[in-house]
Order: structure tokens, then C-alpha cells, then sequence
């Protein structure tokens, strides 16, 4: 085996080269430019953001849209700081990230002398966030911490892991080995269990399937489980899109009362890789979402299976996995002839359900699907996405996820739709974004000018942070701090290059985007909720 001598930096490209890595998302700084020695003569791409909490945040659109893990660089101190709010949305909504970072030199940690962007204790902060945090401390050490990171982040329920590197390690030159990926893992369940769950699924006569982000790469398998007992399939906003345009689907919320009916009357509910979280399936925190019969619940992290609600029978398993395994104990089994019918009615009462408003707010995003069926829709905080989370029949899955749920970033959508429209060149990507939430990483359309980024930044303008003003109305409480004033977009953006317009009536809003869709770099509509007309009830 043949070796040569290579500084860390430059190990480090080669490793994540081997592992798949196409490209990072990051903004260069002393404490890290000797991490970017090899960066220019690998495959890897680099992607600028303005901002590093805009690195995390395309990290995150581009693992949502590509299915690989996200990697964003950035300096010690501030630039890891400022990544910290992507990473907590990335844990929360159970997304693959690699952050490396800079770390001051070995010699200094922990002793307070004031260095350029030091922290009383850098990796002990992240210790509490990140999935798996290590400082470098042996260069040698490099190959294996990375082959762990990437087993974390292939192996269980993904989210974010931190390495950084001290700054007197960075340069140090070290033997560069053959290169191996790292190995994924995941927990498979014993055939017994899945019988088992077969038997429950087999003796059921109304049975429901629950689906959340974990069920995204198990699409074919829940459509022929779906199909052979008869049970309409509820997707989350992490999984909407599955099983588009099937009988079966119901792209809907578990907070709505008509889904929560569905479940009711379920004499069984097979949940897969969902972790049943509030903003999925208690929105309005009333506490009415049902106690559920019979629940079958898969999830390949052992934790969350251990918290509420309670399953009849937990199964440790990914959901393909899993979902293959029932349909190999249920050949000849006979559905319950009424799922396409239960599923028709809760989809038509879902929608009812909802009020004037958000149907036009919905109407406007089937607008967008059918101007663009094959964009993909990378949403912010903002009221027109709360609607599209209660009730979005998106055509395929992952062509619809925002921020909005989980942890609930503003800011999120317009660097997310940068990594989303790096991950994939071939469709256009609809940013849509508040007035308010805009303003939070407004600079990154400079991002996705210089990327050359196919992103559409639909700007859903209400003066303001209107659903914040209409909850304190709601409560009695006189508004304060909700009229933030907005720039003029169109101006802003074309101060960076990017064409514009506003428009005045919705109906031009399929040639705007048809427009916009044609062309090779970003793009900016703005829609005035009371200015434009129709765009709202």
C-alpha cells in the first residue's frame, strides 16, 4: 500500500470526496483557509452563502432534495454560532448534516486568553446540539472520526454532527492511506415482529397508515402495504407528496378534526417514521388529537420509540425495511374494499375544514404545481405555508418542505432553496417567503446569483408578521413590534442582477413563473396579500 504525505486540509477533501460529497457550503476565514488547500483541485463545488447561518440552512436544502448528507464549513467562534440555528432545525426535522468547523489552536482551549473568536468551551456547547461533536486533537485521527461521522449521519435517525479542527492541526502534514466511505448500518427488525404486524394488519377492517419524513425512501413499499390492506396513507409535511395522485393518499394534517376522525375510527394505525411531534399532529396545542387503537409504530431510533404515544407494538426498523418485510407474510390477503372511499372523504372534509383564507392561500399553491409541476417548493415561517402544511397535495415527494414545522426558523427558505436548486439542476425551486421571514437572510439572493441557482423567490408580502398580529389580536393583546417596514424587493433584487416584478392581478401568476422558470439564474415575484388582486379571500 502506497502512501504519500498530505496536510489535514487536504485529507480532508480527499475523505469526503471518497464519501460522496459534491459539494460544501461555506464562507472562508483564517481560521479556516488551511482547510480549503485542496478544495479547488477536488470535484467538490463551494457554494458561498452570505451568511453562515445561511451555509447550514443550504446544507439542509440540498440533503432534503439530494437525500445525502448537507456539509457546511465554517470559522470557530461566531461562524459556528451562526450555523447553530440551521443545525437545531436540521435535529429537528431529522436531517443529515456534516458542520465542520475551526477550533483555536490546541495549546489555548480552555484557558481564557482572549484569541480571536474564542469560546469558554466551543465543543462542549455543541456536545448538547449535535448528534456526535469531536475536536481533532491527533491529525492521525482524521480518517476515523470522519468514517464515524458519516456512519452517524447514514447509519440512524439523521441530524446534525460536528467536527472541528484546532487551527495548529489544520496545516500538520499526515500519511494519506487508501481512502474508504463509510459504512451505513441500519436497524433491521426480526422476522417474528414483522409477522407479527402483518397479523394485526391482516385482521384489521379499517386500518390507517401514518407517514413521516423517515418514510420518504419506503414510497413503494407503503404503496403496495397500502394497496394490499386497504388503508389510506396520511403524510406529514416532511412526507408530502407520497403516493401523489393515489386514491389512497391524504395529504392532509393530523391536526385537522377530519384526519383526526380517520384515525379515530381506525381499528389499527401503522405509523412510519414519523416521530409524532406537536407541530405535525397537535398544531393548535388543544390536546384533541385521539388516543390511537392498535398503533403499530416504526422508527430506527430506539428514544423516540420509547416516547409517546405508546405503541402497541414498536418495531426498530427503517421503514422500508420494515414495510418489506409485512408484505412478505401477507400474499392473498384481501383489502377492505372502502380505503379509497374513506380516504376521498377525508381529503374532501380536510380541505373543507379549512378557512376562506387559507383555501386561497392552498388554491395559490395548486397554482404553482400546475404552472410548474415539476418545481420543487422550499417554503419559510409565513401564512401561506401554514396553510399548504394543513392541507398541500404536492405531486412527489420531496417537492415540498419548509421550516415551518419542528423547530420553526425564519430565514430558512431562501438559502434552503439555493442548496435545494444546487442539489438538483434540472427543476426550478420556489422559494416562498414571507414579507417578514425575507428579511432574515434577504442578502442570499446574491447567494443564488453567484450559483447561478434556478430559484424563484415568490415573496408572500402582508406588511408585516401578520399571523403574529393576529394572534395577539385574538388574545386580547394590543400588537407590538408586528409592522417591521420591508424594502422595495424589486429593487433589492435588482441591485443584484435579478429580474423582477410585482404583480397586480393572481391571475398572472402562471405566466410570471413560466417566465421565470425559462430562465438559467434566480428570479423574484412579489404578491401583495391585499394588493394583489386575489390573492386572498
Amino acid at each position: 500500500m502506497t502512501s504519500e504525505m498530505k496536510t489535514v486540509g487536504e485529507v480532508l477533501v480527499d475523505l469526503l470526496e471518497a464519501n460522496g460529497v459534491e459539494v460544501v457550503f461555506g464562507i472562508p476565514g483564517v481560521h479556516t483557509v488551511e482547510l480549503y488547500r485542496g478544495l479547488a483541485a477536488s470535484k467538490i463545488r463551494h457554494v458561498t452563502p452570505r451568511h453562515e447561518q445561511g451555509a447550514g440552512f443550504m446544507a439542509d436544502g440540498y440533503a432534503r432534495v439530494s437525500g445525502k448528507p448537507g456539509v457546511a464549513l465554517v470559522i470557530t467562534g461566531p461562524g459556528l454560532t451562526n450555523t447553530i440555528t440551521a443545525m437545531a432545525q436540521a435535529r429537528q426535522d431529522s436531517i443529515p448534516m456534516l458542520v465542520i468547523s475551526g477550533v483555536n489552536r490546541r495549546d489555548s482551549l480552555g484557558h481564557g486568553r482572549g484569541l480571536l473568536h474564542e469560546l469558554p468551551d466551543q465543543h462542549g456547547m455543541m456536545k448538547t446540539l449535535a448528534l456526535y461533536s469531536h475536536t481533532l486533537l491527533n491529525p492521525t485521527d482524521l480518517p476515523l472520526v470522519i468514517e464515524r461521522a458519516f456512519g452517524v449521519l447514514l447509519s440512524g435517525r439523521p441530524g446534525p454532527v460536528h467536527i472541528e479542527i484546532p487551527t495548529d492541526v489544520m496545516a500538520v502534514r499526515i500519511e494519506s492511506r487508501e481512502i474508504r466511505p463509510a459504512a451505513a448500518t441500519r436497524p433491521r427488525s426480526d422476522s417474528e415482529t414483522l409477522q407479527q404486524a402483518a397479523i394485526l394488519c391482516a385482521e384489521a377492517s379499517r386500518p390507517v397508515i401514518l407517514c413521516g419524513g423517515g418514510a420518504l425512501t419506503a414510497e413503494e413499499e407503503v404503496r403496495q402495504l397500502a394497496e394490499q390492506i386497504g388503508a389510506p396513507v396520511v403524510t406529514t409535511v416532511n412526507s408530502r407528496g407520497m403516493l401523489a395522485g393515489h386514491p389512497l393518499r391524504v395529504p392532509a394534517s393530523p391536526s385537522l378534526r377530519a384526519v383526526r376522525a380517520l384515525l379515530r375510527d381506525a381499528d389499527l394505525v401503522l405509523a412510519l417514521g414519523t416521530e409524532m411531534g406537536q407541530t405535525d399532529y397537535d398544531l393548535y396545542a388543544d390536546g384533541g388529537f385521539p388516543v390511537l387503537r392498535n398503533l403499530i409504530r416504526t422508527d430506527i431510533d430506539a428514544a423516540q420509540l420509547a416516547r409517546g404515544p405508546q405503541a402497541a407494538l414498536p418495531i426498530l426498523s427503517g421503514a422500508r425495511t420494515a414495510t418489506a418485510g409485512m408484505l412478505a407474510f401477507l400474499p392473498g390477503h384481501t383489502a377492505a374494499k372502502d380505503a379509497a372511499s374513506r380516504a376521498d372523504t377525508t381529503r374532501k372534509a380536510a380541505l373543507k375544514e379549512l378557512t376562506a383564507k387559507m383555501r386561497a392561500e392552498v388554491g395559490i399553491i395548486d397554482m404553482i404545481y400546475k404552472a410548474l409541476p415539476d418545481c420543487t417548493i422550499v417554503g419559510d415561517s409565513t401564512q401561506a405555508v401554514y396553510a399548504g402544511n394543513l392541507y398541500c397535495d404536492a405531486p412527489r415527494q420531496r417537492s415540498w418542505f419548509n421550516s415551518a414545522t419542528g423547530y420553526g426558523s425564519l430565514g430558512y427558505a431562501p438559502p434552503a432553496a439555493v442548496g435545494a436548486a444546487v442539489a438538483d439542476r434540472t427543476r426550478p425551486v420556489l422559494c416562498l417567503v414571507g414579507d417578514g421571514g425575507f428579511q432574515f437572510s434577504l442578502a442570499e439572493i446574491g447567494s443564488a446569483a453567484d450559483a447561478r441557482a434556478r430559484v424563484i423567490f415568490l415573496v408572500w408580502n402582508n406588511d408585516g408578521y401578520q399571523e403574529i398580529e393576529s394572534y395577539m389580536v385574538d388574545s386580547g393583546i394590543t400588537p407590538e413590534g408586528v409592522k417591521p417596514s420591508a424594502p422595495d424587493f424589486l429593487m433589492t433584487a435588482k441591485a443584484y442582477g435579478v429580474p423582477a416584478e410585482r404583480l397586480a392581478n393572481i391571475q398572472d401568476l402562471a405566466r410570471a413563473l413560466a417566465d421565470a422558470a425559462a430562465r438559467p439564474g434566480p428570479s423574484l415575484i412579489e404578491i401583495h396579500q391585499a394588493k394583489t388582486v386575489g390573492a386572498s379571500a
